[in-house]
Parts: C-alpha cells; sequence; structure tokens
C-alpha cells in the first residue's frame, strides 16, 4: 500500500462510533480504507501510512498524544490538530470569544488552591491575594466553580454564597480553576460542528441523567425560534474557525433569547449513540466520514496538513507583515558599505558580484 493512503481512527473505551465510522468511510469510497489505527513502533520524524486520523483518546493517553505529533509532523492530517488542542484551555476559550463577539458568561481565574509540586512561597512573589469581595461581587451566586482545562464534568462545582466556595475549593487541590457566573437558561443546546462547516444543533438538557441529556425539546419557538437557531450556527462557526477545531461541540445556555456559549473545548465529544439518540449518530458518521475522505483527497505531500485557527494564523501573518515593513527591514544589521568608486578594482567588483546568499531558514 503506498504512503499516506489510509484513513484511521485511534480510540480507547468507547464502542458505536468507531467502528461505524470506519464502515461508513469504507461504504462511501475504496481510494482510502478505514481502519482501526495500529501502532508497533514510533520512531523519531518517521512517517505513518495514514493520510487522516481521527483522534478520540491522546487527551487521556500522552503516549498517542506524542505519536500524533509525530505523525502530524510528516503529513498526516490529524484531527483535532494536536499541537493547538494540548495549548488550549477553557480560559483562552473564553477570552477569544470575547474578542470574537459572542457571548459567555462573566469568568475570572483563579490559582490553585495547593502549590504545585517543587514550588514553594517564593515561586508566588508576582500573586497578591485574590480580592475576594470584588470577585463574588463581580460573579455574583449561585456560581460555578470548575478547572481552567478539563471536561467530563470532573470536579466542577455549584456554589450559593462565600462559605460554600471556599468550602469547595478547598477540595481542588493543585487545579487551577475558573469561577463563572452561573446562567439561568429557558434553553440549552449542545452544537455538533465537523469540519468546520457542517452544524448541528441538539436540545440538551445538562440537568438530567446522562442517558437522557438528549430527550430534550427546544422550548423557543416561531421567528424567535429561527433567529435563536441562525444566531447559534452562526456563533458555533465563529468560534471553531478561531480556534480551528475539526470535530468539536459547543454548548449554549439561553437567556433572555440569546445563546451565551458555555463549554466548547471538547477535542473528543461524545458521539456514542447511547447518549446521543439514533439521528444524533447517524448525523455524525455521515458528517465525520465526509471531512476525512475530503481531507484525505486534499492531503498535500510534505506540508503541513493541520488545521491552524484563524488566530493563529492571524498572528503568524501579522508577524510577517511586521518583518516586511520599511522599519523592519532598516532595524536589520547594516550591509557593508561599498567601498568609494575610484578605489574600486575589476577583482573587488567581482567580489561583490559572488557575494553569497544569505542562507534560508
Amino acid at each position: 500500500m503506498s504512503p499516506k493512503s489510509k484513513i484511521g481512527i485511534l480510540f480507547g473505551q468507547e464502542n458505536t462510533f468507531p467502528q461505524a465510522f470506519i464502515d461508513r468511510v469504507n461504504e462511501k469510497q475504496s481510494a482510502f480504507p478505514a481502519e482501526f489505527v495500529s501502532i508497533d513502533q514510533v520512531e523519531q520524524s518517521v512517517p505513518t501510512d495514514y493520510a487522516v486520523i481521527i483522534d478520540r483518546i491522546s487527551q487521556d493517553v500522552p503516549f498517542y498524544k506524542a505519536f500524533l505529533k509525530n505523525a502530524a509532523l510528516t503529513g498526516t492530517a490529524v484531527v483535532n490538530n494536536p499541537f493547538w488542542w494540548s495549548a488550549d484551555e477553557k480560559f483562552f476559550n473564553n477570552a477569544l470569544a470575547v474578542q470574537l463577539g459572542v457571548p459567555v458568561p462573566k469568568t475570572i481565574l483563579l490559582p490553585s488552591k495547593e502549590r504545585p509540586d517543587d514550588t514553594n512561597h517564593n515561586s508566588f512573589r508576582n500573586l497578591k491575594h485574590m480580592n475576594w469581595d470584588g470577585i463574588f461581587q463581580h460573579i455574583g451566586f449561585p456560581a460555578f466553580m470548575k478547572p481552567h482545562a478539563g471536561g467530563g464534568w470532573k470536579s466542577v462545582y455549584k456554589v450559593d454564597n462565600p462559605d460554600e466556595m471556599f468550602k469547595a475549593y478547598d477540595e481542588t487541590g493543585q487545579l487551577v480553576m475558573l469561577y463563572q457566573e452561573a446562567i439561568d437558561f429557558t434553553d440549552y443546546f449542545r452544537c455538533y460542528c465537523i469540519g468546520g462547516k457542517d452544524v448541528r444543533i441538539m436540545p440538551y438538557e445538562p440537568r438530567n441523567p446522562h442517558h437522557l441529556r438528549y430527550a430534550a425539546e427546544m422550548k423557543t419557538t416561531g421567528d424567535a425560534g429561527k433567529k435563536l437557531l441562525a444566531t447559534m450556527t452562526d456563533y458555533v462557526l465563529k468560534l471553531n474557525h478561531g480556534l480551528g477545531y475539526d470535530f468539536n461541540t459547543v454548548e449554549f445556555a439561553v437567556r433572555d433569547g440569546i445563546p451565551i456559549a458555555i463549554d466548547f473545548c471538547n477535542p473528543a465529544p461524545d458521539a456514542d449513540i447511547h447518549s446521543v439518540g439514533q439521528e444524533n449518530f447517524d448525523w455524525v458518521v455521515e458528517a465525520a466520514a465526509n471531512m476525512a475522505i475530503e481531507r484525505a483527497k486534499k492531503l498535500q505531500k510534505g506540508k503541513d496538513n493541520l488545521t491552524w485557527g484563524t488566530f493563529v494564523r492571524g498572528s503568524v501573518m501579522s508577524q510577517e507583515a511586521v518583518e516586511t515593513t520599511p522599519e523592519a527591514k532598516s532595524s536589520k544589521s547594516p550591509k557593508t558599505k561599498e567601498a568609494p568608486k575610484e578605489e574600486k578594482a575589476p577583482k573587488a567588483e567581482k567580489v561583490k558580484e559572488e557575494k553569497p546568499k544569505k542562507s534560508k531558514k
């Protein structure tokens, strides 16, 4: 089999989505056979024969994350970009959403209650005591406290007063936490976004048991409902384009008709048939299969085939623009001045013509 000719999925404990994805990709085409990723040796800078790898587990397995970065470096299109999502976290998500014009809850970043390993009080000499009164006044009650990076509703607390907040904070150990206003919502949605273009908006009830959370109905109807759906679609695309996720979910809590983005950092979102339901499952399998096939067909040999969001791409382009301005050019080390014309000799002129060019980095 020729290099970069397969589509693979890397997964862990989930059972329904991986097999359905493989089956659907193989039903739709034969140029890029789909299979479960198989790893027996990982050598630095040695490419895999996968054109595309869908990653469903590396957030929990560091070995897989290192494998995927190596695969991406050698040309594989990894979904999601392992360099980006491992650097991303929920607090940055919220900050970027504000820049993109997407409403999010008021949020404060809290340092870990316990010092990280191998640190002491001198490690925190730049950190003042938290202005708790100001924080409580700004965020209000009730409020949520949750890790600034992570998911799966782990270490999430709802607090109704300062005493409950401090009691919960004492349990968080070395976790850096978010302290966030609670949104009293009338509607709640979870939205798939696949390939930066396909959006599936699903009514969702986070207060239900896990297997019943998708057993919900949209309460906003009529023209208001149509406007709400259009606004959420716009916000979902803005967030995923900004962040650069190929496979993600965005959650919205609707307050006073305004969808407020609650969570949108999910590098391996739930796609199990027993939780999302048959219709949503069929949709995500089809959309993921289409995306993987499209990415395989567009693969560029020897190129970076990852998706980078507009935030990163904009930063790179801005830096390139700065480096090409006249001011930037004039700030570089000056070239050796030419000798006066009357002192030039044929030999010196020849040396000037043969002056080696600067090596490209």
